[in-house]
C-alpha cells in the first residue's frame, strides 16, 4: 500500500515550488540555520522566476558551479576568488567590519591567505636574502576606539611581490615569503621591513577567469598589504593597505578598495629619510589600524 501524499507537499505549478520547500525545512532546530536557508530559499526561487532560467542555463550554471570546486587545490581557491569577483566577499566584511564609529574597515581575505606564517621580532624583515624590489619600511599602531594602544595584537602580514606573485604563486620565492607574523609592543606598534607589492592580475585560468571575459572586466588589483590583526577583547580586523599611486584603485576587480584604506606610500632618496643607511631608494608606510571591542575570531585559511 503507497503512502498517501499530503496535499500540501504536492506541486500544482512554479507558484507553489518555494511555500513547498520552505516548508519542508520547517523541522530545522538551529534557528539561524533555519533563516538562512529559508532566505536563500526565498530570494534564490525569486531570482529564478526574475531571469527565467532555462533548462540550458540552468545546466550551464550548474556546470560553471562544478568547475569552480574542481579548479581548486592545496595552493589556490578559486571559491574564494569567485566571492571576490562577485562582490561577496568585500560586502561582507563590511558588513561586519565598517560603521559608524572610528574603527578601521575591513576588507576581503582574499585566497592567498595561509596559517603557519612565521614568526619575527619587530624591525625584522619578511623578504627574503636579495629579494628584489624597492625596499619598504612598514611602521604601524593598533589602537582601540579611544586611541589607546593595544598591546600584544597578533598581527599577520601577507604580501604580493613586486612582479605581483605570491610565493605559492611563484617557485622562484622561498616558502612563506613575504609573509610574517608580528606581536605590538605596550605602545600598540609594530614595524618590518618587505619590499615594495606590485598590483596584479587574479587568477584567469579558470572559470573565474572566462566569467571576467564574458563581463569584460579586467582581472586586476592595485598594489596592497594585507593585515590580519588579532587581539584580546577586541573583534578581528582582516584589512588591506593600499598603495596611494597604484593603478587599478578605482577599478579594483574584486572592489576590496575603501578611501580609509589608502596609505601613503613614501618615497625617500637613498641616503635621506628616516632609513639613512639606505644606498638605494626606498619607500615608507605609516599606518594606523583602530580595532573595535569584540571577541576576537580567527579565519580558517583558503590554503595551508
Amino acid at each position: 500500500m503507497t503512502e498517501s501524499l499530503r496535499p500540501d507537499s504536492v506541486i500544482d505549478d512554479a507558484a507553489t515550488v518555494t511555500g513547498i520547500v520552505k516548508a519542508a525545512m520547517a523541522g530545522t532546530q538551529n534557528p539561524r540555520l533555519k533563516e538562512i536557508v529559508d532566505a536563500l530559499v526565498e530570494h534564490g526561487h525569486a531570482f529564478l522566476k526574475h531571469v527565467r532560467l532555462t533548462d540550458a542555463e540552468f545546466e550551464q550554471g550548474l556546470a560553471f558551479v562544478r568547475a569552480v570546486g574542481q579548479a581548486c587545490n592545496d595552493r589556490h581557491n578559486e571559491v574564494v576568488l569567485l566571492a571576490d569577483v562577485l562582490g561577496f566577499s568585500t560586502l561582507v566584511a563590511l558588513m561586519n567590519n565598517a560603521d559608524a564609529s572610528t574603527r578601521t574597515p575591513g576588507a576581503l581575505l582574499g585566497p592567498f591567505y595561509r596559517g603557519g606564517s612565521p614568526e619575527y621580532e619587530n624591525g625584522e624583515s619578511i623578504a627574503c636574502e636579495d629579494s628584489p624590489g624597492a625596499p619598504l619600511f612598514v611602521h604601524a599602531r593598533v589602537l582601540d576606539t579611544s586611541g589607546r594602544p593595544v598591546a600584544d595584537a597578533t598581527v599577520d602580514v601577507w604580501q604580493a611581490s613586486p612582479v605581483g606573485l605570491y610565493e605559492n604563486q611563484d617557485e622562484s620565492q622561498p616558502e612563506h615569503n613575504l609573509r610574517g607574523r608580528f606581536r605590538t609592543g605596550a605602545d600598540g606598534a609594530l614595524s618590518f621591513r618587505s619590499v615594495r607589492p606590485a598590483g596584479y592580475p587574479v587568477p584567469t585560468d579558470g572559470p573565474v577567469g572566462a566569467l571576467l571575459a564574458a563581463q569584460q572586466r579586467h582581472p586586476y588589483r592595485p598594489a596592497h598589504l594585507h593585515f590580519a590583526i588579532f587581539a584580546e577583547g577586541h573583534a578581528t580586523l582582516v584589512s588591506q593597505v593600499f598603495a596611494d599611486d597604484s593603478e587599478h584603485l578605482d577599478t579594483d576587480v574584486v572592489f576590496g578598495v575603501n578611501r580609509r584604506l589608502i596609505g601613503q606610500f613614501e618615497q625617500h632618496a637613498a641616503g635621506t629619510g628616516p632609513h639613512e643607511d639606505q644606498r638605494d631608494a626606498y619607500y615608507t608606510l605609516d599606518f594606523d589600524f583602530i580595532l573595535a571591542e569584540g571577541t576576537p575570531t580567527y579565519p580558517t585559511p583558503p590554503i595551508q
